[in-house]
Order: C-alpha cells, then sequence, then structure tokens
C-alpha cells in the first residue's frame, strides 16, 4: 500500500467494536514505532501517548460520562466504549519549557511547535491502525475530562491532555467523501 492510499483508508469510524483483526501486541507495537518515528522541532520529544485497552477502555469512557454528569448522550459514549481501545494524547509541558528556557528566541513558538507535533502524531497512528484494518476517529472531551484522566491513568501534572482517539474492529464503513474542487484549497505559484 503507498503512503497515499494508506491516507486515503485513513476516515472517521464511529461503528467500531472489540474484536480487532491483529493482536493487541501488534497495535502496541504499532504506536511506539509510530511515536518514536513522527518528528518535532527542536527534536523535543514532547508527545506522550497512554493507550487504554481491556477494562481500563471502560472505565476511560464511563469516566468520560460520569464528569459530563449526563450531558454527553450514553448511547454516543458506548459508541466509544465500544472499541478496543483508546489512545489518549498528551504533550510534556516540562519539556516544552525546558526547551523555551533553553532558546528563548522560539519561546512563544513551543507549545504550537509541540501541538504540530502531536498532530502529526495523531495522524500518523490513526493512518497505521487503518493499516492493521483497524478503524478509529478523533475526540476532543479535553479539558473537561483531564483531572479525571489525570487520576485515572496516573498521568503526571506536566502532560497536557489534547484529544482522544477511540478505535476497534470496523463494524461499518463510513459513506463516501464528497469530493471538492481542490483549487479552493490548493494555490500553486510559479
Amino acid at each position: 500500500m503507498t503512503i497515499l492510499e494508506s491516507i486515503a483508508k485513513r476516515r472517521t469510524y464511529y461503528a467500531i467494536r472489540k474484536e480487532i483483526p491483529v493482536p493487541e501486541d501488534e497495535v502496541i507495537r504499532t504506536i511506539e514505532e509510530v511515536t518514536e518515528l513522527v518528528p518535532d522541532a527542536f527534536n523535543m520529544k514532547s508527545a506522550r501517548v497512554v493507550v487504554a485497552l481491556g477494562s481500563r477502555q471502560d472505565q476511560l469512557w464511563d469516566t468520560i460520562y460520569d464528569v459530563f454528569g449526563g450531558k454527553v448522550p450514553r448511547d454516543k459514549i458506548d459508541s466509544f466504549k465500544a472499541g478496543a481501545g483508546t489512545v489518549l494524547y498528551f504533550y510534556d509541558t516540562a519539556t516544552v519549557r525546558g526547551l523555551q528556557e533553553k532558546f528563548p528566541r522560539y519561546a512563544e513558538n513551543f507549545p504550537l511547535w509541540a501541538n504540530h507535533a502531536n498532530a502529526m502524531l495523531q495522524f500518523t497512528i490513526w493512518t497505521a491502525l487503518r493499516e492493521l484494518g483497524i478503524g478509529a476517529s478523533l475526540q476532543h472531551y479535553n479539558p473537561v475530562i483531564d483531572a479525571a484522566v489525570r487520576e485515572l491513568f496516573d498521568v503526571p501534572e506536566d502532560w497536557k491532555l489534547v484529544a482522544e482517539m477511540p478505535f476497534g474492529g470496523i463494524v461499518e464503513e463510513p459513506g463516501a467523501k464528497e469530493k471538492e474542487d481542490i483549487r479552493n484549497r490548493v494555490k500553486i505559484s510559479r
């Protein structure tokens, strides 16, 4: 599969299940390898990942439901809980602060660059999961859930939650993407 084919197969999958087509250890190895490979500015290595599997997956989504006090529909939360796991994406603010101190001329850019690196990591893991035959979606229940996630997974105070990615076996393919005139978004200058 080419990189463009992989990117084209990466879609938002809401209909997922606990059964996945590869061993859990292969998913873990893939996430670890991608985390090592994705670049970031000044090689700061600010991205952090927690992978919730098994009962921890269920606890995570039950906790998210509880934090929102029923304001998020139970069936929506249960659709994410139905997956095999969730990748929680963070960046380490202590690492960012260290580089801000070391390179004061760039200080204001390091949080932005940490978010850029995290976005690349999210997209790459999402695409890599799809190559394994696994569907995923990207969710943003943070910052409302930050304290509960920190407590549930014993996450250091310096880790800032950025996004949540529930994943699992694919139950249903998403609908076709609407084609657009890409020239409205990409301008070529020669």
